[in-house]
């Protein structure tokens, strides 16, 4: 099968095309014909490295996948039936990962798609979809309590925004200028600069701080002052320090929920229902993987880059 990867650790200039033997579905597992996989920030940092001493190359990125059941392993119980559309949460091990005519993903981890949905628009739900109900089931607000969010214009961040709405949350959320209108589509309440000023701004306009925060942009410590006394902010990027006023920092990460089955089928129906908007930058075949993240670290895309096979 084709795959894109990397043997060795650099700029987007080692990812390149490789020819490599296609797995099979075991007990547990699903194999998908990949049609559309998302390019993430989480696939430059592995493509970085210098990643796991146990992986060995060629290493294939990519956690998101969509495209169609072609082969369902023995024993599997399961409502899925070969030439289903499908979207999965790929976690990546060497050379398994989502850029890849073919993966293998164990059952749990892989719904049908949503109704209407391309494969491009699919494949940008199940990670960072599953990242931003991970980061509000941690913080456990009730309805009607408010949520801070920042990064609020990027895939995790707007997920978080139309999430916390459908929960009945009160959203802040951060934004350029540019971005507003975008912003307030989304849903949120009130929406204030983005930037290191953000929590400041947050305060001024509710002099107690929110009841807990989403930090997609990765402010880090300086979030705390946005957040009351006690209250909690979720962190995507492994932050952990101590906060004032008895503010906690809570790191998440998604691998805690790739088996969720049920909120990830949940997700797809929430973009059924019209809660949840799937947004698509630009779509370029697997071949032009390298042009993807250069695109991805220019930064400036609202909506996900997807690589096509």
């Amino acid at each position: 099968m084709k795959a894109v990867g990397f043997t060795e650790f650099g700029g987007p200039e080692v990812l390149e095309v490789l020819e490599l033997p296609a797995p099979e579905a075991g007990p547990g597992e699903v194999r998908i014909r990949v049609h559309a996989a998302t390019v993430n920030a989480i696939d430059a940092l592995q493509r970085g490295g210098p990643g796991s001493p146990d992986a060995q190359p060629p290493f294939v990125p990519g956690m998101e996948a969509a495209g169609v059941v072609d082969r369902i392993g023995p024993g599997v119980n399961t409502d899925l039936r070969v030439g289903d559309p499908v979207m999965a949460i790929v976690l990546p091990n060497g050379s398994h990962g989502a850029y890849a005519e073919q993966v293998v993903v164990p059952v749990d981890s892989v719904v049908r798609a949503p109704d209407g949905a391309t494969d491009a628009q699919a494949a940008s739900l199940p990670m960072n979809g599953l990242t931003a109900r991970l980061a509000l089931d941690t913080l456990g607000l009730e309805p009607g309590q408010t949520v801070a969010i920042t990064g609020a214009a990027g895939a995790v961040g707007g997920y978080a925004v139309q999430l916390a709405k459908a929960d009945g949350l009160r959203v802040v959320a951060d934004a350029s200028e540019q971005d507003e209108a975008l912003i307030k589509e989304l849903g949120a309440d009130v929406v204030l600069r983005r930037g290191a000023e953000y929590p400041n701004r947050v305060r001024a306009a509710i002099p107690d701080g929110v009841d807990g925060l989403v930090d997609a942009a990765s402010l880090g410590a300086l979030t705390a002052r946005a957040v009351r006394d006690g209250g909690r902010v979720v962190t995507l990027r492994g932050f952990d320090g101590p906060g004032e006023r008895g503010v906690v920092f809570e790191p998440i990460v998604v691998f805690r929920y790739a088996r969720e089955r049920a909120r990830l089928d949940r997700l797809r129906q929430q973009v059924e229902e019209g809660r949840i908007t799937l947004r698509v930058a630009k779509t370029l075949p697997a071949e032009q993987a390298a042009e993807a993240h250069r695109l991805l670290a220019a930064g400036g895309s609202r909506g996900r880059l997807i690589l096509t096979f």
